[in-house]
C-alpha cells in the first residue's frame, strides 16, 4: 500500500471536481479523502495498491470532470493511514 497528499490548482472548484474525486475512487477501489481549501485549491489524500494510486492520480491529473482544468498537482509521499478502508468528501 502508498499513501499521497495531492494539492491541485487550477479551476477546481465549483466544478463537481471532489465529487468526481469521489466516484474515481469508488472506481479505483483507494481510500482517502478530498476537500477544498480556501486558496481555491483542492487536497486529497489516496491510499491503495501502487498501480492503483498511480492511475488514480493521473486521472485526477486531467481533471475528473469535463469542467475542471487542473494547471498544477503537488504530489508528496505520506505514511499510510486508517481511512477506515473508504474515500470520504470533506467540508
Amino acid at each position: 500500500m502508498i499513501n499521497y497528499q495531492l494539492t491541485v490548482s487550477g479551476q477546481v472548484q465549483g466544478v463537481g471536481f471532489r465529487w468526481g474525486c469521489y466516484r474515481l475512487a469508488q472506481q479505483y477501489g483507494v481510500s482517502g479523502f478530498v476537500k477544498n481549501l480556501p486558496s481555491g485549491q483542492v487536497y486529497l489524500e489516496v491510499q491503495g495498491l501502487p498501480d492503483t494510486v498511480t492511475n488514480f492520480i493521473a486521472r485526477v491529473e486531467n481533471g475528473p470532470t469535463p469542467y475542471a482544468r487542473v494547471n498544477q498537482v503537488s504530489k508528496h509521499r505520506l505514511p499510510c493511514q486508517d481511512y477506515g478502508g473508504r474515500f470520504t468528501i470533506r467540508r
